[in-house]
């Protein structure tokens, strides 16, 4: 993976976590115990810190950076999506950023609680825990259910076996001319998308 020191300072990667090869790690990034973060990430810490705590997953195309002294932190169990923004805020455990979603410096997502995709955190603002936020400006639209919050918790477990799976198994190869004959699929277990659960329980 490409990492680079500035100023003299080092990311930090733990041995249990996965960085994909394509993700860029700048300075002071603390990538914790069985992280996943994935190809085309760019975590900065040019000017401020950015800690992943344990089993966070960042996933493809993720920018994080922050402002000169901030912290950018996403607590344990953190799950941020496709193409989000994180600058400068915090998120709390268990919380999910959705895709391309933006949080903003000084913001707050609380723990257990789902920002919608495409929402805008603006700068300073506190999230409760166990909400589910949308909108441009994102607002809280209501408390989760239960179900939602393990719905939410399965995905984050499917991407902490999925760091296991790259560190085992990911390598570089050429890809085929043709597709193989009765190809096999992935066996991969976890959750269902939310609306399928929905329709089936319907």
């Amino acid at each position: 993976m490409p990492c680079y020191a500035i100023d003299g300072l080092s990311p930090v990667v733990h041995p249990s976590a996965y960085v994909h090869p394509t993700a860029v790690l700048i300075g002071d990034v603390i990538v914790g115990p069985g992280c996943y973060v994935g190809p085309v990430a760019a975590l900065r810490g040019d000017f401020g810190r950015i800690r992943l705590m344990e089993g966070v997953n960042v996933q493809d195309t993720c920018v994080i950076h922050g402002f000169p002294d901030s912290d950018t932190v996403v607590e344990t169990n953190g799950h941020i999506g496709h193409g989000a923004v994180l600058h400068g805020c915090v998120v709390r455990h268990d919380a999910l950023v959705g895709m391309n979603a933006v949080v903003m410096d000084e913001a707050e997502v609380g723990a257990y609680s789902i920002v919608a995709a495409c929402a805008f955190v603006r700068a300073g603002l506190k999230l409760p825990e166990k909400s589910l936020v949308a909108g441009l400006p994102a607002k809280v639209v209501r408390p989760l259910t239960e179900d939602e919050i393990r719905w939410k918790r399965a995905g984050t477990e499917t991407y902490q076996d999925l760091a296991l799976r790259c560190k085992a198994s990911m390598v570089e190869v050429s890809p085929l001319s043709e597709e193989e004959p009765d190809r096999r699929r992935l066996a991969v277990g976890g959750p269902r998308t939310l609306v399928a659960t929905r329709r089936d329980e319907g």
